[in-house]
């Protein structure tokens, strides 16, 4: 039988951090987990959108508890900020969901300097897990949920040119985020294990689903209409990979979800593989690396 949400336990007493929780993916995984009785922060780069958000979820559980807070992954200072807020008021963190992403944006710099799909997507989710790892830590059974693409297939980290100062391909981009996203969620759980510690790092990847990250490709769009119903998946069926991802009582560390139909495009969550190059060791270490200077985040493991 395939994995349901139905089939998931209640979540009372567990906290959920989600990132970009206010549209798509995002807003479907907090709406399915308060459903479940977790505890759900909206860390989303608005906060008047994080409150429209907390208003709409609560029309559906009305005794959900839902928290606001801004977070933009662009900032590395909005990202140490809200780390500092959040484990200032909570002793613990169950489940982080690293959702938040931009997909094949015009060429722009982070505050910091960063490639803006690198930044978004890979750079602020290595801050933000390292910050709070802490809390993390002290959580038994806690997992962070790391969202990838089927597009880490599109290229390779290039390490000699990470910002695409030498010329701007948005699909390379956008590939090479999602890469390293995955390629960090399979490093963090391999450094979690070494350190002894039961957190998991898990990875997940939607599909092809119908929401706002394609609102910078309206012509793709609009040339698979009318074909789009079948093969884009709802924001919903897509965000069922991340809530397995989170929820599954079967998910071991290193795990990677998605979709088990039509090439991975949409279909039941089940567990999935990846690249060859995702699973590349050397070039896990030496991203982490990268990402530790680029960040100044330093992980305790």
């Amino acid at each position: 039988m395939p994995w349901s949400l139905h089939s998931a336990p209640r979540q009372q007493s567990r906290t959920a951090i989600v990132t970009g929780a206010n549209a798509g993916l995002g807003y479907e995984t907090a709406l399915a987990l308060a459903g479940k009785g977790c505890t759900v922060v909206l860390a989303c780069r608005s906060l008047p959108n994080a409150e429209a958000t907390r208003t709409r979820i609560l029309q559906q559980h009305p005794t959900a508890t839902i928290e606001c807070s801004a977070l933009d992954l662009c900032d590395l200072s909005s990202v140490r900020d809200f780390a500092d807020r959040y484990l200032a008021g909570h002793q613990a963190l169950d489940l982080l969901i690293n959702n938040a992403g931009i997909m094949m944006p015009p060429f722009t710099l982070s505050k910091d300097g960063f490639e803006s799909q690198l930044a978004a997507n890979y750079l602020g989710h290595f801050a933000l897990t390292g910050l709070l790892l802490p809390g993390l830590l002290r959580t038994p059974g806690s997992r962070v949920v790391s969202l990838s693409s089927l597009a880490h297939t599109w290229g390779g980290i290039r390490f000699d040119d990470l910002n695409f100062a030498k010329g701007y391909n948005k699909r390379l981009a956008y590939g090479q985020s999602k890469l390293a996203c995955l390629m960090f969620a399979y490093e963090l759980d391999r450094r979690l294990r070494r350190a002894g510690y039961s957190t998991l790092s898990v990875a997940a990847h939607p599909g092809v689903s119908a929401t706002s990250l394609f609102r910078h490709m309206p012509g793709l769009v609009g040339m698979l209409n009318p074909i789009t119903a079948l093969v884009f998946q709802s924001a919903a069926g897509g965000a069922l990979p991340t809530l397995y991802a989170a929820l599954g009582a079967d998910i071991a560390g290193g795990d990677y979800c998605g979709p088990k139909s039509m090439a991975g495009m949409r279909g039941d969550p089940v567990k999935v593989g990846s690249s060859r190059r995702s699973k590349d060791l050397e070039d896990a270490a030496h991203l982490w690396i990268e990402s530790e200077k680029l960040t100044g985040v330093r992980y305790a493991l």
